[in-house]
């Protein structure tokens, strides 16, 4: 696996257990937010991932009140699966497009 950045370059990916990692692509890591492309396993089916996650505060409930344990771990912000090569090919020209439209 690749986790090019920091903090931990061998840190491995956060995802959930049902989910076997094949391989895998850190886009940008910093102490706060993690970008990368998957391709893994899920339910039996191989899909190409991207995950977006977010350094975040553990908190747990102390008499109905959410308060920090001064442990931090990574959280799931975003998420999106291509289980088909003709859903990216669809998406792909339209990504394109808009971040040439945004300037980006």
């Amino acid at each position: 696996m690749s986790n090019n950045g920091f903090p931990n370059p061998d840190e491995k990916f956060p995802v959930d257990e049902a989910i076997t990692v094949i391989k895998g692509t850190t886009i940008y890591k910093n102490n706060k937010w993690w970008f990368a492309v998957l391709l893994a396993n899920s339910f039996g089916h191989n899909k190409v991932m991207i995950y977006q996650w977010q350094m975040t505060e553990k908190k747990r409930n102390e008499g109905g009140k959410w308060v920090g344990t001064g442990q931090f771990g990574w959280k799931r912000k975003q998420k999106i699966g291509f289980n088909f090569a003709k859903d990216w090919d669809k998406s792909k020209p339209i990504v394109d497009e808009y971040m040439k439209e945004g300037g980006l």
